[in-house]
């Protein structure tokens, strides 16, 4: 089976919703902004970002967008918004376009590629 693109995942996000579609996209900008180099591909149904390792992700939901870091366990969560207890990985929700800042997405990018390097 041939892998998909990113830009056909996005046109099948666009399908979900307008605001999970506006999210992703955001989030994907916001890791071009913040990380360089960065490559992305499609796996397990998102986008998976890679800088050197892959480090984390991003995966549409019917009602919230999902950002989801490899190895998220091993970030030092002073800020309180990482989400899950398993052995490695932690999450984020957005369920709107202003969570990003709320939720400082933009504090957690960088942290999450450290804690993949490690």
């Amino acid at each position: 089976m041939a892998k998909k693109s990113v830009s056909t995942l996005l046109e099948d996000i666009r399908l979900l919703g307008g605001e999970q579609y506006v999210i992703v996209e955001r989030v994907r900008a916001l890791v071009h902004e913040l990380i360089s180099p960065v490559s992305e591909e499609v796996k397990y149904g998102g986008i998976l970002f890679t800088s050197d390792v892959e480090f984390g992700g991003v995966f549409a939901y019917k009602k919230h967008v999902s950002v989801e870091f490899s190895d998220g366990a091993k970030i030092n969560d002073t800020l309180g918004h990482l989400e899950g207890v398993g052995k490695g990985r932690r999450h984020i929700k957005l369920h709107s376009e202003k969570d990003i800042e709320t939720k400082q997405l933009a504090h957690y990018l960088p942290l999450a590629l450290e804690a993949s390097r490690d």
